[in-house]
């Protein structure tokens, strides 16, 4: 089995973090290990109508925030990749700063020490120049910072669409491939 840590903090954009654990789900030799932010739980209440219980399902382990003794807390814990869907600033922060209050960031840290993906979907808009300075850190770091930036390719038609094209790509950025968008084959035709 691999694997990966999903994490979802306090930004707007949990349907990301959602669809992700549906998807990895149904992925049938990947394991999940969940962290949600304190954050998260009420912007989940807020945005999806979906409780803790509602995400739990969905992995195979889950932790509390505060839970700084959990297995994907230390090094010796093998795990694959991680992604943070959606990943605030205020986490973001925390990651390029090396400053660890929390499971999240600690399970973060973990993965650039041990040099393992990190995915990091960052869903806020503009951008100061203190979070694109924090992006290219976590970047430096080894980490990969991709903006919740739907492709439309594809030829969209629905949320969903747009959603699962976004999920699909933090998927692959994790090493897990998948079909829930499609990918780019030949350019079409100029006129």
């Amino acid at each position: 089995m691999r694997r990966v840590v999903v994490a979802i903090t306090g930004a707007s954009g949990v349907i990301y973090g959602v669809r992700l654990l549906e998807s990895l789900s149904r992925v049938s030799d990947v394991e999940v290990h969940l962290v949600v932010s304190k954050s998260a739980l009420k912007v989940l209440k807020h945005e999806l109508d979906l409780g803790l219980d509602d995400l739990v399902k969905l992995a195979h382990k889950a932790y509390n925030d505060d839970e700084l003794d959990a297995p994907i807390a230390s090094g010796s814990f093998g795990f694959q990749a991680m992604a943070i869907a959606p990943c605030s600033m205020k986490t973001l922060s925390a990651i390029a700063h090396g400053y660890t209050s929390n499971l999240v960031t600690r399970a973060a840290d973990v993965a650039l020490k041990e040099r393992r993906r990190l995915v990091l979907l960052i869903r806020e808009a503009p951008y100061s120049l203190i979070h694109i300075r924090n992006m290219m850190l976590a970047t430096e770091a080894g980490a990969i910072v991709m903006p919740a930036s739907p492709p439309f390719y594809g030829k969209p038609r629905t949320i969903d669409d747009l959603v699962n094209a976004v999920v699909g790509r933090v998927m692959v950025l994790m090493g897990i491939e998948n079909n829930l968008y499609p990918v780019w084959d030949d350019p079409p035709p100029h006129p």
